[in-house]
């Protein structure tokens, strides 16, 4: 899955992670679309754009590490 934690935080840098993620799930036909609302403002509004695409890139995508179970904390784990 996709995510923008631990990107760099350069505008470009947010927009090619962006980009690279919609042209690998098979949205290539929205990156221009993308560059072009994330660009039509101040930098808070470029994260929400990205963000927005990110979720759309991440559609249908099933998260590997991901587990359903909650069975992540043992019991036997010493503190």
């Amino acid at each position: 899955m996709y995510d923008l934690v631990g990107v760099d935080g350069n505008a470009f840098a947010v927009m090619g992670y962006t980009a690279r993620a919609l042209r690998e799930t098979g949205h290539a036909d929205l990156v221009s679309k993308m560059r072009e609302e994330a660009t039509s403002s101040d930098y808070n509004h470029l994260l929400y754009v990205c963000m927005q695409y990110i979720d759309i890139a991440n559609e249908g995508l099933e998260d590997d590490d991901y587990d359903d179970d909650d069975d992540w904390y043992d019991d036997d784990d010493e503190w």
